[in-house]
């Protein structure tokens, strides 16, 4: 009875983000340059793993040396990042910017074969309005000595994550948050995510069959009502987790699996199938993340992002030609997930007087449970009670419940 669904749509919500781009449709791998302390594996390990895997393309958080090096003469394409330390300073004049991208594109390439500028990350998801305002002026210093320099395949862009939107749902609803629609006016970004369900778009009539295109259309539809109804889409990063707490059950290998290769298959797809609202748009796609990073701090659906673990060993099977759908089986969830009346408990009233308890302290443990709710089951109180045992417990057990 647990909404799993509502895991997943907040997954999405914190780590598809958007990007500047275009080109051709293509799976990439990205991954971070933090060098866990369980890492067994060296840049370049890392880089023959991402050449057997026939991965397009690499995205790394800054201009690594080592990696560029390594990636010469390759023909992996990379998407490298200004760091946030460095964007006023790019941002302020012409020569910063000129010694940049000599020191860090020009020193490279086109033996590198570098795809994507981007200048940091997320930036308008925090409250640090004079970097919001050196972003544009960072773009466009850049891409202006790239241009000067001839150079009309290397893309200048920013991933922005999906907190820029204000509603996604549905999508035709979609308008960028009151603070950054100034900021947002010469950024192209966008999203993806394949999925199940289907609905149907009152206002626009579109049909969707997945969540991230709802979302991804509702990043269209606010463009649109900036009046920027033609900018081309990319995806900066998007992935599933392969583990996770206790109560965290949709973050497992099985789910990580289906979504990596669903969202393969869809875009490898010839011709491309695009969203509801841009049919047929190429959309290049980051992967995130090569490995799992399990020095990461936080939730444990925080550290398991890879397609790898830090030995280098696949977490499950994973075609990026997407002609291969891999196995289905997984590892069966283990440990105790659930809070459950017990069996030999048949007096009726225990149920309904636990499931007070619990649902009755203004919480919204057992919203769910209420006559108009998802879970809601007249004449059932031993399911109400499980409901209601499992959902408290889920929410506290970090504070000590039991």
């Amino acid at each position: 009875m647990f909404q799993e669904n509502v895991f997943e749509k907040t997954l999405f919500v914190l780590y598809c983000l958007c990007l500047l781009a275009f080109s051709t449709s293509a799976i990439y791998f990205f991954f971070s340059l933090c060098k866990w302390k369980a890492f067994e594996q060296d840049w370049h390990q890392s880089i023959e793993y991402i050449k057997n895997m026939k991965a397009g393309s690499v995205k790394i958080y800054d201009a690594n040396p080592e990696v560029l090096k390594l990636l010469s003469g390759t023909k992996i394409h990379v998407s490298i990042m200004v760091p946030s330390d460095q964007i006023s300073h790019v941002a302020s004049c012409q020569e910063n910017a000129n010694q940049w991208v000599r020191e860090n594109v020009l020193a490279y390439y086109p033996r590198t074969r570098i795809q994507f500028v981007l200048v940091r990350n997320e930036v308008l998801s925090y409250n640090d309005t004079k970097m919001w305002a050196d972003l544009v002026p960072a773009m466009r210093n850049i891409k202006i000595v790239i241009r000067a320099h001839k150079i009309y395949n290397i893309k200048v862009g920013t991933p922005l994550a999906m907190d820029m939107i204000k509603s996604t749902y549905p999508p035709s609803s979609g308008k960028f948050r009151p603070g950054v629609e100034h900021v947002m006016i010469s950024l192209d970004f966008a999203l993806f995510r394949p999925g199940n369900s289907t609905y149907k778009d009152k206002k626009s009539g579109l049909v969707y069959t997945n969540l991230l295109d709802q979302m991804l259309d509702s990043v269209i539809f606010g463009m649109k009502k900036l009046g920027y109804s033609h900018i081309r889409l990319g995806i900066a990063e998007t992935g599933w987790p392969n583990g996770g707490d206790v109560d965290e059950p949709g973050a497992n290998i099985h789910n990580a699996a289906v979504y990596l290769r669903n969202l393969v298959q869809k875009m490898t797809s010839v011709p491309p199938t695009g969203t509801p609202a841009r049919r047929g748009a190429d959309m290049p796609t980051f992967i995130f993340s090569l490995y799992n990073e399990n020095q990461k701090l936080g939730r444990g659906s925080e550290r398991n992002w890879g397609l790898l673990n830090s030995s280098g060993k696949p977490m499950y099977e994973l075609d990026l030609t997407g002609k291969q759908t891999g196995s289905s089986c997984w590892d069966p969830l283990t440990g105790k997930l659930w809070c459950v009346v017990a069996k030999q408990m048949n007096i009726p009233e225990v149920p309904i007087n636990a499931t007070s308890l619990f649902c009755g302290q203004g919480n919204g443990t057992c919203d769910a449970l209420k006559p108009e709710g998802e879970c809601y089951k007249a004449l059932m109180p031993r399911d109400h009670a499980n409901y209601a045992f499992s959902s408290y417990w889920a929410m506290f057990w970090r504070t000590g419940a039991t």
